[in-house]
């Protein structure tokens, strides 16, 4: 498991950095469609519930991002 420093235009990001903006834009897909369902209309607290979400998702890309096989070219 290594995570190795992203280049963008020239400048060196953080892995987690651009993990976090994927999960951002995922979380965003999955609020639009959770309103357009009603589920935001059952929850207690949809901030809350957004959130959770994000941190799930956010948490299942590192996942998925640690067991990736590396390929550096």
């Amino acid at each position: 498991m290594s995570f190795v420093e992203v280049d963008l235009f020239g400048v060196y990001v953080a892995p987690m950095s651009v993990l976090m903006i994927v999960a951002w834009l995922v979380t965003i897909a999955l609020r639009r469609l959770a309103a357009r369902a009603g589920v935001l209309a059952w929850v207690w607290h949809p901030g809350l519930f957004v959130l959770a979400v994000y941190a799930i998702v956010l948490a299942s890309l590192t996942l998925v991002a640690a067991h990736a096989p590396l390929r550096v070219p």
